[in-house]
């Protein structure tokens, strides 16, 4: 009876202190530093640093996001890549908190956004959301954020000719407990039937890309094996926020859609010459649940080999 009763002091004290830990975890992030060197980075002349950003739901780190904006700042980034879900895409729920966040970074240095599901969704159906997505897009835009949506911006920073490549997958790709079958032409097709203006891009010209060091923005990390084929040299993914809880040696837990231990949930990977980084989030929605997973704001340094 004693012994019982000890094992049901300590099932408390564990779950209380469970407990505490998910309430710190949602309520913090940290940042996490990742160093990057490729062959395809050639014509660096210095090393860049790129913040990437992820999955914010509206979530706000002190008032006006103060916190994550100085974090931003005190990183002192060339390049900043928003990976999608910022606000949560639901109707009748304001985006008012990661609106007010997003366009204040072109401040900072130059600002690429591809969008997430919850954008996807948004612009979709139109209809269903009031039309919240073009005047969110649209204020973004005036700010100086550029849109990737199925489109490729070319840049160079110290030397580097760099292609951004910001995947927007249908959201049929997103379904619970279902995956589609997405091919690297399939990925190709999404580029290039783009109606996004400014694209400019055919089959023929695609390949020119293997001339620079390809960033691909795709949110869902469910496709990765056709990103990896597609040949980025870089990708980055979010949407799973870690896996919610996170187990040593196993990573995360369960997706999304439904899927347990994803391949990829919140780490940096290396297949060959290709790197995978995938972000555990800024915040959460629906299950509001994260457990040795601290969402992260991403610092990733590309250096020459």
């Amino acid at each position: 009876m004693k012994i019982l009763m000890i094992l049901a002091i300590a099932a408390v004290i564990a779950a209380a202190v469970i407990v505490i830990e998910i309430y710190r975890e949602v309520h913090h992030f940290c940042i996490t530093h990742y160093t990057v060197q490729s062959s395809g980075l050639r014509g660096l002349e210095k090393e860049i640093k790129i913040l990437f950003l992820s999955d914010l739901h509206n979530r706000a780190y002190g008032a006006n996001n103060e916190k994550l904006l100085q974090a931003v700042r005190d990183e002192s980034p060339d390049l900043i890549l928003i990976g999608g879900d910022m606000l949560v895409g639901k109707a009748g729920v304001p985006y008012d908190s990661a609106l007010e966040f997003v366009r204040q970074l072109p401040a900072v240095c130059p600002v690429y956004y591809a969008n997430g599901n919850h954008e996807g969704r948004m612009k979709e159906y139109p209809d269903a959301y009031g039309y919240a997505y073009e005047s969110y897009r649209q204020a973004l835009t005036e700010s100086g954020v550029r849109f990737l949506e199925n489109d490729i911006c070319h840049v160079t920073i110290n030397g580097q000719e760099i292609a951004l490549c910001g995947l927007e997958l249908p959201i049929s790709t997103y379904r619970k407990f279902q995956k589609d079958q997405i091919t690297a032409d399939d990925i190709t097709d999404f580029f290039v039937l783009s109606p996004c203006k400014g694209n400019g891009k055919s089959s023929e010209n695609l390949p020119e890309l293997q001339d620079e060091f390809k960033i691909l923005l795709a949110h869902n990390p469910a496709y990765m094996d056709a990103y990896l084929d597609w040949g980025a040299d870089l990708i980055l993914s979010g949407h799973l926020h870690g896996g919610l809880v996170r187990v040593p040696g196993l990573g995360g837990i369960v997706t999304p859609q439904g899927f347990l231990f994803p391949k990829y949930s919140g780490e940096m990977t290396k297949e060959g010459e290709q790197t995978v980084i995938v972000s555990r989030g800024l915040g959460s929605h629906t299950l509001n649940i994260r457990l040795f997973n601290t969402p992260e704001l991403i610092s990733i340094r590309l250096k020459p080999r």
